[in-house]
């Protein structure tokens, strides 16, 4: 198939760049990424995976971590695991 249409996209740099090295390390160009993001889009008659709008506790939490709020830490994995057994 003839690929003569122009597709323009506003991208933030970070996750142009961040995305770009993945796809290097697939020896895949944004151009075939996307044209495999498009193409599956067509065979599932939608975006290929589930998107939701989150729930009121989901949305809270997101902004509260983005924000830097009520962030646990631990100091390894190991120790993560027992917080989380309690």
């Amino acid at each position: 198939m003839e690929k003569t249409a122009t597709i323009q996209a506003r991208i933030n740099p970070q996750v142009k760049k961040d995305a770009q090295k993945i796809l290097n390390q697939l020896h895949i160009t944004m151009s075939e990424a996307i044209t495999l993001y498009l193409t599956q889009i067509t065979l599932h008659k939608g975006i290929p995976f589930e998107i939701k709008i989150p729930n009121e506790i989901t949305e809270k939490t997101l902004r509260d971590s983005e924000a830097g709020k009520n962030l646990h830490q631990a100091d390894s994995v190991g120790d993560l695991f027992e917080d989380l057994n309690c």
